[in-house]
């Protein structure tokens, strides 16, 4: 049985003309405002087909965003794998060699081990080594709604909250197939200063992605107070939706590549009574540990080590 691709509403724009940017790393591109404040950095692309980060990228160049404070830092991460991009079969420039957002610790990025998106990672490893805050922009294979990846320190909660949008903000541990941007060196540190913070700004394809990242965009830029609130009122919309925070208690790993859902789920549900059986991973039963439980973004087709689906509470 052919499986039936998502529509593809959204261009792939042109990013060939940032990419000379003014840091001697490919396709970075640093704002200075000349005066003090924190180093801000908007990244986009770490996967190649996640192209509304990117369209909203773009579109900050084309309004001239400039910072009223700080400095302002625009990447376009994954660009081996963006240029890739086949709408014809648009999951496969997800990366060239192996997941981006997998390899960010010292003892990867220090080690013997090569790929292409480590060599990458390793060009952009001082943008990120020199930030104080970062927005990482995703999307997401299923049409779930969008929300905030904030790790567990209470400042990249604190920021989710401050941004106001996405509706949720969910506080999880990771992956055990590898750290990402988020996770990496100060930005987790429990006691530290440095914040990151990761929007999932819907499906991959779909127009309205694009709108939510560029939201997140100024969300983020006014929480530095690097914008006037004029230049962004016009992209921030009324959001009916309170806002929730799912704490994760567990991620759970697919042991065999037979794993499969037991329903079409697309994340964000939330499955009433413990015990229900979710899935199979071959031939061990997936179920809810709890009542009220959360499933957070199931993967399409789950492998061996990679994470399946994170399950979580809703907290105050």
């Amino acid at each position: 049985m052919t499986e039936s691709l998502p529509p593809i509403e959204l261009t792939p724009p042109d990013i060939g003309a940032y990419r000379r940017g003014n840091t001697g790393i490919d396709h970075v591109t640093t704002l200075e405002s000349g005066r003090p404040g924190p180093h801000a950095v908007i990244v986009s692309l770490i996967h190649g087909n996640e192209i509304g980060g990117a369209v909203a990228m773009d579109r900050l160049f084309r309004m001239g965003v400039r910072p009223a404070r700080g400095r302002l830092t625009l990447v376009f991460a994954n660009t081996a794998a963006y240029q890739s991009f086949d709408a014809e079969r648009p999951y496969a420039s997800r990366f060239v060699d192996e997941d981006m957002n997998r390899v960010w610790s010292p003892d990867v990025l220090d080690g013997p081990r090569d790929s292409a998106e480590l060599r990458r990672a390793r060009q952009l490893r001082p943008v990120f080594d020199a930030a104080d805050v970062v927005l990482d922009l995703h999307s997401m294979t299923a049409d779930t709604p969008p929300l905030t990846l904030c790790g567990r320190t209470d400042r990249a909660r604190a920021l989710a909250r401050r941004l106001g949008f996405p509706a949720w903000t969910v506080a999880d541990e990771g992956h055990a197939a590898g750290r990402r941007v988020i996770d990496y060196a100060g930005f987790a540190e429990a006691d530290g200063r440095r914040t990151a913070i990761l929007v999932e700004c819907g499906q991959h394809w779909r127009t309205e992605t694009a709108l939510v990242a560029l939201e997140s965009c100024m969300r983020f830029l006014l929480a530095q107070e690097m914008i006037d609130p004029s230049l962004a009122d016009r992209h921030i919309r009324p959001h009916p939706e309170p806002q929730h925070t799912v704490e994760v208690t567990e991620a759970v790993t697919a042991e065999t590549d037979e794993f499969f859902f037991d329903q079409p789920y697309v994340g964000m549900e939330v499955i009433p009574r413990a015990g229900t059986v979710l899935g199979r991973d071959g031939n061990r039963r997936i179920v809810t540990p709890y009542d009220d439980c959360v499933l957070i973004m199931p993967a399409r087709r789950p492998k061996t080590g990679q994470t399946a689906v994170r399950l979580g509470r809703i907290v105050p």
